[in-house]
């Protein structure tokens, strides 16, 4: 199966390969960094693929860790270069970049959702409406550039061979109206179209199956051809986290597969969702500029949103905004 040439995922193969080439020669990367006159921090980030490599770095590392092969010389040579070239979504100053760059390389990518709408899925109705609805006040010029590059994403599913997309869905996903009813309408209708391709599989755990092992996650898991590693990639309100240690690849594996065991199958969640459609479809609509009366208050108060810490007790008091009453979120230690 042709790759395809992420810089991301360059890096991240440059670095793999960098690291086992450190460990064959018994050296940590503060040995490495003492002989190359430079800070630990940059072998680590080389190494994890969170920074390129110069044709310098390549040279230095290469004499240092003995590669005399000409031919795995210039593979190295060649990851570096290809991982300091610039993806499509690199001029969007994403904060998601790294993601993005990942999911343009991966091969198939299962994902599991409780409440949202996997973003390759994503009608632009839809999407924007996620954006309007976020805490983040977004001019809509950049709304309408975000919700352009969740449209560029989607290309992955028509790409030659396309991505593998096998998706979970809770049946939540399906009732909670985002944008109204005629934006949900079509964007179930586009689940039903989308499930057809060969490549994409939707499934949805009813609310009948009751609790299932990842009530309170999202996540995504995403596979390469080659070299590099498989990653799981977990969303977050206030940041994101990239798991790549075999346990928890197993791990999240296993909890993928028990969801889909406990969902329904295939044809029959395409019949759910064309039910939840229709409820949709028919839905009376809101009084003219209800919505966006509701919209504004609600991104008003998140705005008046202020935080009171107690150093002394260790607390963080949240007005919540949508209760005015004060929320526990534990401090310095975080929450759950």
């Amino acid at each position: 199966m042709p790759e395809v040439r992420s810089p991301t995922v360059r890096r991240r193969e440059l670095g793999a390969l960098l690291r086992s080439l450190r460990q064959e020669r018994g050296l940590t990367a503060e040995q490495v960094a003492a002989r190359l006159l430079c800070s630990p921090s940059k072998i680590s980030r080389m190494e994890t693929g969170q920074r390129g490599a110069t044709a310098r770095d390549i040279r230095d590392l290469c004499d240092l860790y003995e590669v005399a092969d000409p031919a795995q010389r210039e593979h190295l040579a060649r990851l570096a270069a290809e991982g300091k070239q610039q993806g499509w979504w690199q001029s969007f100053e994403l904060d998601f970049a790294t993601y993005v760059g990942l999911e343009e390389a991966a091969v198939s990518v299962s994902y599991f959702g409780t409440t949202v709408v996997n973003g390759l899925l994503q009608t632009p109705g839809y999407a924007k409406a996620m954006h309007e609805a976020g805490f983040q006040d977004f001019t809509p010029e950049r709304i309408e550039e975000l919700v352009e590059v969740r449209m560029r994403r989607q290309q992955v599913l028509k790409r030659e061979p396309p991505l593998r997309l096998d998706v979970v869905f809770d049946e939540a996903v399906l009732h909670r109206v985002v944008g109204g009813p005629s934006v949900m309408g079509g964007q179930l209708g586009l689940l039903i179209e989308l499930a057809r391709l060969p490549h994409v599989t939707i499934q949805v755990i009813p609310f009948g199956a009751g609790a299932h092992p990842a009530m309170d996650s999202n996540f995504h898991i995403l596979e390469f051809a080659g070299p590099a590693a498989s990653v799981v990639f977990v969303e977050g309100l206030v940041g994101w986290l990239y798991l790549e240690r075999p346990q928890d690849l197993d791990r999240y594996h296993l909890v993928f597969e028990r969801l889909r065991s406990m969902a329904l199958d295939p044809a029959e969640s395409v019949d759910l969702i064309a039910r939840v459609a229709a409820m949709h479809n028919s839905a009376p609509l809101p009084a003219d500029g209800a919505k966006h009366r509701n919209l504004q208050e609600l991104r008003s108060r998140a705005r008046r949103l202020t935080y009171r810490l107690n150093y002394d007790s260790k607390e963080m008091i949240c007005p919540c905004p949508m209760t005015s009453r004060a929320v526990w979120t534990g401090g310095r230690r975080g929450g759950a």
